[in-house]
């Protein structure tokens, strides 16, 4: 040690014949060996923490003493501590918005882009179908999805074009496909969106939306830039004699919100028709038998139709009313050549305007007795437009009234 400091290094000799002599303490029995075990760690620890005062300080006052009192230390400069940043904290994703990009640190999402055969090659599990459909036979668990297939309450993958597109916001894209179930002549449909996992099994997100929910088709879908789904709805499935010009079609946006799709723009029902009104149908008749051997009668029935609107009936169209012979009144003014339609009607006439009444007579020859086929029909009348297209009523039961007597 240095000779610039003889009274510090006077202190560290008496410390260290002081720790010397306690450690060559009595001879040791078993406590004492003990007890002088745990003073020689205690003495060690102290010796080596002291040795290290001694050699920080030691500089500090050697250097001291050359300098004298004309260079002091000075007390570090003051500084004002910076106020922390109150940079505006970021805006939240608006509801709905698919959960935020994963950072450059976080392993890249798989790609979950899957071909029609990829998903055909496999079994997949899918969302719940409607109550009525999953009673059917309509399945969820461990599908095998088919193509074509005519038999009922089979998951069905249809003939509409996969989309892909990142719908999630994980940055990979994910495939949308439209899957049905046949009930009947007509199918349950959900637009079913799925994706890989890391080690590449095909793995379902989830139900973007189902028929039932506010609508019976599903038309198309399309996955937007922004990766929201688009998909074309209607409301009825032309089927079973049902002409495709009734449906309507609306296009309604869905969009992941981390847990589940739900709609984010477009219409949320249909309402009303606005196509449709309502007629209304009465009927008086006279029936008098006509001279002579034959044995027929004359029947002549007036129908009087009253539009209660919202919409003009451009035509009315008359159903099962014949039963004999046409003698006289509006036959004559029927439209000879309506448009083809599944049920042809008895006569075609020039309709109704709103809030206005109209008197429609039919005179015909029938059988004095009722044959063995004969049957009380039920006489019906139907809106029906410029191009000859039938449209359903918006109040069915008072369109039709009973014939008079077996036809």
């Amino acid at each position: 040690m240095s000779d610039l400091d003889p009274r510090l290094r006077e202190r560290f000799t008496a410390y260290r014949n002081d720790v010397v002599t306690k450690v060559a303490g009595p001879g040791p029995g078993p406590d004492q060996a003990r007890h002088l075990l745990r003073r020689r760690r205690r003495m060690t620890a102290v010796a080596v923490a002291a040795a290290a005062v001694v050699l920080v300080v030691a500089p500090v006052v050697a250097n001291a003493a050359l300098r004298g009192d004309q260079n002091r230390p000075m007390p570090a400069e003051s500084v004002q501590p910076t106020a922390p940043s109150t940079s505006t904290p970021p805006t939240p994703p608006p509801t709905g918005s698919p959960t935020p990009t994963p950072s450059a640190n976080a392993p890249a999402a798989p790609d979950g882009r899957i071909s029609r055969a990829q998903l055909l090659a496999t079994r997949v599990d899918l969302p719940s179908w409607q109550p009525g459909e999953m009673e059917g036979g309509c399945t969820t668990s461990k599908v095998r999805l088919q193509t074509d297939t005519k038999t009922v309450y089979v998951p069905e993958l249809t003939d509409d074009e996969f989309e892909h597109g990142d719908v999630d916001g994980d940055g990979a894209v994910e495939t949308i496909a439209i899957v049905a179930c046949r009930y009947g002549e007509a199918s349950a449909k959900q637009v079913v969106t799925f994706d890989r996992a890391r080690d590449g099994r095909i793995v379902t997100v989830g139900r973007v939306v189902r028929t039932g929910d506010g609508f019976e088709d599903i038309r198309s879908v399309e996955i937007t830039a922004a990766g929201s789904v688009e998909v074309r709805v209607a409301d009825i499935v032309p089927c079973c004699g049902t002409p495709e010009y009734l449906r309507r079609e609306q296009v309604r946006t869905y969009r992941w919100n981390g847990q589940r799709f739900s709609q984010t723009d477009g219409p949320t029902t249909f309402g009303g028709d606005p196509r449709l009104t309502d007629l209304r149908m009465t009927m008086t008749h006279k029936l008098v038998d006509v001279p002579g051997a034959d044995t027929r009668r004359e029947l002549t029935t007036v129908f009087t139709v009253t539009n209660a609107g919202p919409v003009d009936a451009a035509q009315v169209a008359f159903h099962s009313i014949e039963g004999g012979e046409r003698t006289g009144g509006d036959w004559s003014r029927c439209d000879r050549d309506p448009a083809s339609q599944a049920n042809q009607p008895s006569c075609l006439l020039p309709g109704v305007p709103v809030g206005e009444s109209r008197r429609y007579t039919f005179v015909q020859l029938v059988p004095g007795r009722p044959g063995p086929d004969a049957i009380t029909r039920r006489f019906l009348v139907v809106h029906c437009d410029a191009q000859d297209r039938w449209w359903p009523d918006l109040k069915r039961t008072d369109n039709e009234v009973r014939s008079p007597l077996p036809l």
